[in-house]
């Protein structure tokens, strides 16, 4: 009996613990609609059992009991429970499990075509940071739309002047003009100086699905400017879900915003069609920038029942106008208006009054509409092409004073009320002839008698002059391209990339008038020895005729008609690329080969400056060879670390204003290619509690060439050509997050540059008429370990956001920015034994916003959003870039060592001399948005 007892106890414990322990497994894949999720957290609720996604997104679990709930959390997703049932022994596959974005509104990213080069997390070794649309939505606010990277490494941004859409962007110490900017895989960097001006994308971060920046070389296929970084965007889709929002924004210094938006979805004809339309107004922080700016978006989509074919057209403009501050001023004037311990930060010196109303002699006003088509083809399981033709029409320019009164620009201090603003009614009185009073005495403008007897403006600016006019520099474009990548799996591992790269534009400069300011007519005959007309074609010109200062609607406006000043020249530039890449992916392992080749022709249409019969006025192409080849390797150790490699050479064609320098139609003599070399490496960990990215990095950059403005008040206009240029950069990065817990999310970084130049460079200066100063011999500059300036070497950040309750979070972040250095003034580094660049205060800022989303409609599938933003929430007052290298312990007067230095004379604000020409940041500035989503 007791044997029989033992035996029925044994085989109940066996059956305990079978089913304790049963070996039942539980798989599936976790992603966030597009792409898989690695190091996600899965959990079988109740129990200890626990596992991470590897690289694919895929898990196996083993589940001690036959029915549970496994939960699943990753960092920036809601968490997501599912109910399981595995039979003892068997495996259960939930399939693909979708994460949402626990940000207020889920950003739907979706990347069809491979002309689109996003770097894929923990496969492509590039360093990278990605910012989705609801993070763009709520944070930016009315700052400017390059500025929500601010908080990512090696990324220094300001709002130089201060002017609507005038912000700036560096990467690793590289400017936006050598910074590609891609958007939908399309270059928009402008092809004859790699500029980006944001005020041309005001709209863009309204349609902007997501952002990516890529420090360093990049991932891009194509042969561009990537030597400090990549910033891709990405914008929505016309096969969004079918929806839309109403939304307006208020904020500080009646800054208004109003916007709406719908999409179709995918329409069972395999349509789809998305729309928005915003417009935005404001006073501008900065005293008399005043702006007013549209935007608006159209979506098209088209996808064949059996998905082959996908076509995406879409068509975007953002015509605005804004007034600037773009004098340079130093600190000196901003305390002459202000106090010297609290200087007016907000002082502009190119407005005042016209009439009783405000006015700007600086403005900017521009309309760039740009449309693209997108075809997907799907040829096979193994074969796909993907092709985006585009077009863009630039229309605008920039307003600025020409002329002078005895002598005095409108700048000048005899043109000014008691408060520091530009008197234009007394210009207007001088044009007009009425006598006036200067420094000097009393003036008055004479009748021109070749001129009928009229009051008579020019660009004079020497001897007793001739009246003070606005006018406008116009800098208009028509510009196509088109991009073809052909993309083929070679068997498990391999894929082939194959393409062409084809662009054509063409600039249109010239100056015209806006404003006489009084006077009757405009003499537009040229001030320049040697000749009696800017226009050689047409010596004696009286012009009546002005032109708005507002930005046409119309992108393809002809402006032959238009009558033309100063200059008229055509800059030609066509483009011809190739590029291929070979990449090599398994579970752990990518390696990849890139090689792109390319072709620049640059050719100049100059019609003032030659005769017609001359050969130089319209010159052939230039065509110079470029390109570059890169490669890297990611190694996945396994699902949480990954170490990354990538290095590349750039063989750089210069810009247009290199080939011909001084506005002429004579190719540089020294005309030769930049070479950029990169190194990185870098570190990754993955869970889903922390992520972390170490990157290591070192760029240098030899025969750069550079045109920088002169801000010497005596040469208003002005300019230096640079050329030889070679700069090291090199540093380290960190960024991080963390979920500390469900409702506590930290983000992190820092990074630590070491950018310096090394060896000398040469330089020549110009007038704004593009005459040599100095008797055109090229200046040699010693920057030899002289630290490359605008941007901050050292920055860091550190935020959090937490949900007090459901859907309503706060979050605040500080941003420190150290080793900022000015702009090099040339003429400091002539001398071997010079001081180097000017160091700036280090300063820190701190931001904070608060949200609430509240669900409505009968199955709450519908919301009501509210957003505050508060950024340098202590209003603390900190300059932001210098243009200037005058330091504490220079003399006042080079010529009298004995009147002092500018610190023995007290004339520092911060431990800066005040003579030093800067632009402060903003103060404080808030913003508040209400949006219904249906």
């Amino acid at each position: 009996m007791k044997t029989m007892k033992n035996w029925l106890l044994t085989g109940l414990l066996f059956m305990i613990v079978s089913t304790a322990f049963s070996q039942g497994k539980i798989t599936g894949t976790i992603t966030d609609g597009v792409a898989s999720l690695p190091g996600a957290n899965v959990v079988i609720k109740g129990s200890s059992a626990a596992t991470s996604t590897d690289f694919d997104g895929k898990f196996t679990i083993d589940a001690t009991t036959s029915t549970g709930e496994i939960v699943i959390s990753y960092l920036g997703y809601e968490n997501q429970t599912i109910k399981f049932a595995v039979a003892n022994g068997a495996t259960t596959n939930l399939g693909k499990i979708v994460l949402a974005s626990n940000s207020n509104e889920l950003s739907e990213i979706v990347v069809k075509s491979s002309t689109v080069d996003i770097a894929k997390d923990r496969k492509t070794p590039v360093a990278v940071s990605t910012i989705r649309a609801a993070e763009i939505q709520e944070k930016l606010g009315s700052q400017e739309f390059p500025e929500i990277l601010k908080n990512t490494p090696s990324v220094y941004t300001t709002k130089s002047g201060g002017g609507f859409g005038d912000s700036r962007i560096n990467i690793r110490g590289f400017d936006q003009k050598n910074i590609a900017v891609m958007i939908n895989g399309m270059p928009v960097n402008d092809m004859e100086g790699g500029t980006v001006y944001w005020s041309n994308w005001a709209g863009l971060s309204d349609v902007t699905s997501a952002m990516q920046v890529q420090r360093g070389l990049g991932s891009s296929k194509l042969a561009i400017a990537s030597v400090g970084g990549t910033i891709n965007i990405l914008t929505k889709a016309s096969d969004l879900k079918q929806g839309g929002s109403v939304s307006t924004s208020l904020g500080n210094d009646n800054y208004i915003k109003s916007q709406v938006s719908y999409n179709t979805g995918k329409l069972s004809n395999g349509l789809s069609a998305s729309i928005l339309y915003s417009h935005t107004q404001g006073d501008g922080y900065i005293d008399g920038t005043q702006f007013n700016g549209d935007n608006y978006y159209i979506g098209l989509g088209y996808s064949t029942k059996d998905d082959k074919h996908q076509f995406q057209f879409t068509f975007t403009g953002a015509p605005q106008w804004h007034d600037q501050r773009s004098t340079f001023i130093t600190l000196a004037t901003y305390q002459k208006y202000g106090t010297i311990s609290d200087p007016n930060t907000k002082y502009n010196s190119d407005w005042g009054h016209l009439n009783g109303e405000d006015f700007n002699m600086k403005r900017n006003y521009y309309h760039k509409p740009v449309a693209s088509l997108n075809w997907d083809y799907k040829i096979n399981e193994t074969s796909k092409l993907s092709t985006i033709l585009y077009a863009s029409f630039g229309r605008g320019g920039g307003s600025t004073g020409a002329g002078a009164i005895q002598g005095s620009n409108y700048v000048s201090a005899g043109l000014r009320t008691a408060d520091g603003l530009v008197d234009y009614d007394k210009i207007v009185a001088y044009n007009s002839g009425q006598p006036i009073k200067l420094t000097g005495g009393t003036a008055t403008l004479t009748r021109t008698p070749s001129a009928n007897g009229e009051y008579q403006n020019s660009s004079v600016t020497t001897g007793t002059g001739a009246g003070i006019s606005q006018i406008s520099s116009i800098n208009s474009h028509n510009w196509y391209g088109g991009i073809v990548n052909f993309d083929k799996k070679l068997g498990e591992h391999f894929t082939l990339d194959l393409g062409i790269d084809v662009r054509g534009y063409k600039g249109i400069h010239y100056q015209n008038i806006n404003n006489l300011l009084g006077a009757d007519s405009y003499n537009a005959n040229y001030i320049a020895t040697g000749s009696t007309s800017n226009d050689i074609n047409n010596q004696t010109r009286t012009l009546y005729q002005t032109y708005s200062t507002y930005p046409s609607w119309n992108p393809f406006k002809s402006v032959d008609g238009e009558q033309k000043i100063n200059f008229y020249n055509d800059g030609v530039v066509n483009w011809y690329g190739g590029f291929t890449q070979l990449e090599y992916s398994n579970d752990k392992l990518t390696v990849f080969i890139q090689g792109a080749l390319s072709n620049q022709g640059f050719k100049r249409v100059d019609y003032f400056k030659y005769l017609s019969s001359n050969p130089l006025s319209k010159t052939g192409f230039e065509n110079i060879l470029g390109g570059n080849v890169k490669g890297g390797a990611n190694y996945n150790i396994n699902e949480h670390h990954n170490v990354f490699f990538n290095t590349g050479y750039y063989s750089k064609q210069p810009f247009f204003n290199a080939v011909y320098p001084n506005n002429a139609s004579v190719v540089n003599g020294n005309l030769t290619n930049e070479k950029i070399f990169g190194l990185e490496a870098g570190y990754g960990f993955r869970s889903g509690i922390f992520n972390a990215n170490v990157n290591l990095y070192r760029t240098s950059w030899k025969d750069r060439y550079q045109r920088q403005t002169d801000g010497d008040p005596t040469n208003p206009g002005g300019y230096y050509d640079f050329s030889g240029i070679t700069e090291i950069h090199s540093g380290i990065e960190f960024e991080g997050t963390a979920r500390v817990m469900d409702k506590l999310k930290i983000n992190a970084m820092f990074s630590i540059g070491d950018w310096k130049y090394s060896g000398t460079s040469t330089s020549n200066r110009y007038d704004a008429s593009n005459n040599a100063i100095g008797g055109g011999k090229p200046s040699t500059l010693y920057l030899d370990g002289v630290k490359v300036g605008d941007a901050a070497q050292t920055t860091a950040s550190l935020g959090a956001t937490y949900e007090i309750l459901t859907r309503f979070s706060i979050d605040a972040n500080y941003n420190y920015n150290d080793k900022l250095y000015s702009s090099i003034t040339p003429g400091n580094f002539t001398d071997p034994n010079n001081k180097g660049s000017l160091e700036l205060p280090s300063y820190g800022l701190f931001d904070a916003g608060l949200s609430y989303k509240i669900l409505v409609g009968k199955t709450n599938s519908n919301s009501v959003n509210f957003r505050l933003n508060v950024n340098n929430v202590f209003d603390k007052v900190y300059i932001a870039e210098g243009k200037t290298n005058i330091f504490a312990s220079d003399n006042i007067n080079a010529a009298n060592p004995a009147a002092g230095t500018y610190a023995s004379n007290g004339l520092t604000y911060q431990g800066i001399a005040t003579a030093n020409q800067v632009y402060f940041g903003f103060g404080r500035t808030w913003n508040f948005s209400l949006r219904y989503d249906f």
